[in-house]
């Protein structure tokens, strides 16, 4: 058990470090939420030799777990610094990342990866393990973006399309009170009309229907009846650019949470392009709620 009892709804965070700058930044960033949620921090470092271990020779292995382990342990040590209260486990596997993140975070935890790794082209904004980890998640997820040392803008942003969201709405709502920061709950809705609405509306037939969709009422109403003493804004825009729109709504957010969801034949369960977009591109951290994870409950 965790040394230290975690805020209802909300588990332990795991977050993997591998070296690279972005991994630093994201550990940092853990950490800080783990005091925030009053949870064990759990470094995980996957020292991947399982699968090549038929090619290499015990003292090649032993190197790179030592490496691992020095990793984990000037790491530990750099939260520690900051964070002093902290209880911090680290992890040192033998198999890939993805996998031993999933076991770290369990069923209720939060997996938190960088953007980028170590290998890779500069052109691939969203780092293989980070991209493998958030198209199977089925807990919580956040990819750590945006600047190192980030200016706090004082808001948690939930992108909210439908009632299916409530389960990001309720994620976000808690983040929110971690932060005691206001809530806003932002629909985009593309201005991109099939023909015969944009001839209905040439012809006099002013807006359509769809011109009035936003945060859905139940959604809102939910929150607010959950979650009574956190501040909730609910608002909607039109834009020929839903993932563009978001991204530049992130400028002004501490966290956006977005729910899993996917194209028919993309990346992943939870993987769809608007999805991929903010990952690739936001200002600030993302976190993915998927869509039949534990973020979904019924309870704050």
């Amino acid at each position: 058990m965790d040394g230290i009892t975690a805020r209802p709804g909300l588990g332990r965070v795991a977050v993997g470090v591998d070296g690279s700058p972005s991994a630093h930044t994201a550990a940092m960033w853990a950490a800080a939420e783990a005091a925030l949620r009053g949870s064990t921090l759990c470094l995980v470092h996957a020292a991947d030799t399982d699968r090549p271990a038929p090619f290499l020779s015990q003292a090649e292995i032993g190197t790179s777990r030592q490496a691992g382990s020095e990793l984990l342990d000037r790491t530990a040590g750099a939260i520690s610094a900051r964070h002093p209260e902290l209880v911090v486990v680290k992890e040192l596997t033998d198999g890939p990342a993805p996998g031993s993140l999933r076991q770290a975070a369990a069923l209720t935890g939060t997996i938190v990866v960088g953007h980028r790794g170590l290998g890779g082209f500069s052109s691939l904004l969203l780092g293989s393990v980070g991209l493998e980890v958030v198209a199977s998640a089925t807990t919580p997820v956040v990819v750590v973006r945006g600047a190192a040392e980030p200016v706090e803008a004082g808001v948690v942003l939930a992108a909210i399309r439908d009632e299916a969201d409530m389960g990001c709405a309720r994620a976000a709502a808690r983040e929110a009170l971690l932060r005691k920061v206001p809530l806003r709950l932002l629909h985009i809705r593309s201005v991109r009309l099939s023909v015969g609405s944009r001839a209905a509306s040439h012809n006099g037939g002013g807006e359509t229907a769809r011109d009035h969709v936003g945060v859905p009422s139940s959604v809102l109403d939910r929150v607010r009846e959950e979650f009574p003493k956190l501040s909730v804004h609910a608002d909607a825009q039109k834009s020929r650019s839903v993932p563009g729109a978001l991204v530049e709504a992130s400028h002004h957010a501490d966290l956006l949470v977005v729910g899993g969801r996917r194209s028919p034949g993309y990346l992943g369960p939870t993987i769809g392009r608007t999805t991929l977009s903010l990952l690739q591109h936001a200002h600030c951290p993302v976190e993915l709620i998927p869509r039949h994870g534990p973020g979904h409950g019924s309870t704050p």
